[in-house]
């Protein structure tokens, strides 16, 4: 597919008689018949949707399309940019390791990493982004 087409259908493949774009669930909470199944859910032993803020059918969708659009396998959406900061250095970085970031960031970031991620045993170092190697 081109891109152009990329960006109208991937990451929803409707199926006979649903709709053709991907819709929109609005929904916080969803419904299960008992405690059992949604006690998989949250053991992570079963597949689906329990409470939108962890997942839902729209953002899957969303990031299935991203992914797509970017030539990846899989993608992941976040509520902010500070989450998505967050969860990119928390998953690459443990305590004791050491990170090496620019001193032109955000504000809200150089305190995410200088403070509280310090507090996580993550050290980091701030460079001025027009230093040179010399």
């Amino acid at each position: 597919m081109k891109i152009e087409t990329k960006c109208l259908h991937s990451g929803y493949e409707p199926k006979n008689g649903e709709p053709r774009m991907i819709p929109i669930i609005q929904s916080t909470t969803f419904k299960y018949d008992s405690s059992e199944e949604m006690g998989k859910l949250f053991d992570l032993k079963a597949n689906g949707y329990f409470y939108s803020r962890l997942q839902n059918p729209t953002c899957d969708m969303v990031a299935a399309k991203i992914a797509s659009l970017e030539g990846g396998t899989a993608a992941m959406l976040t509520g902010s940019g500070q989450a998505a900061n967050f969860l990119s250095v928390f998953n690459l970085a443990n305590a004791g390791d050491h990170v090496i970031a620019s001193s032109a960031i955000y504000g809200g970031s150089f305190n995410l990493f200088n403070v509280t991620m310090r507090k996580m045993g993550i050290e980091f170092t701030f460079v001025n982004p027009d230093c040179s190697d010399e």
